[in-house]
């Protein structure tokens, strides 16, 4: 029972990240603007995924415990590129692009840090959302929020607790 369930949750899992954020995407691409959206929570989550990404890497953990972090990944940067456009505020991208890029080679240097990082990566993850509902309460509107993808989020936050703790036991 347990791999059959193991094996639905990841598969259940990889297909949700590869559309987790096209309704996002849809919803500033058809509006051409990025009302109600955070560019700060976008870099925390974007900023934990690249770090649980890079340590599961680091570690060599099985391909299938974090297959779906390069989408969801990709779709991030996608978006971002979208905010950033739709803002008026492109030539930051490079910034953000060498500070990430920096960031991935920095993570491993020293094991204390890749493992530092992880251990945070729950608070960022938070912080992350603190910050995109901060926003939605300053603006007080929603404008391009997708409660569909945030509901796909919850859900492959969900499965990929149970998936990693029963692939690898790491808590």
């Amino acid at each position: 029972m347990a791999p059959a369930l193991l094996d639905l949750a990841h598969w259940s899992t990889w297909a949700v990240c590869a559309v987790m954020k096209l309704p996002q995407l849809a919803a500033v691409r058809a509006a051409r603007a990025a009302r109600g959206l955070s560019v700060g929570s976008l870099l925390l989550e974007l900023a934990g995924f690249l770090v649980f990404l890079r340590y599961q890497i680091y570690y060599g953990y099985p391909l299938p415990t974090y297959l779906e972090y390069p989408i969801i990944i990709a779709q991030d940067v996608i978006l971002l590129l979208f905010i950033l456009r739709f803002n008026g505020h492109m030539k930051r991208a490079l910034f953000y692009a060498v500070t990430f890029g920096g960031g991935w080679y920095m993570l491993t240097l020293r094991k204390w840090i890749i493992d530092l990082a992880m251990n945070f990566c729950t608070l960022i993850s938070a912080a992350s959302k603190l910050a995109q509902l901060r926003c939605l309460w300053q603006t007080k509107d929603s404008g391009q929020v997708s409660a569909l993808t945030w509901s796909m989020s919850a859900y492959t936050c969900a499965t990929r607790i149970f998936t990693t703790v029963m692939t690898t036991n790491d808590l």
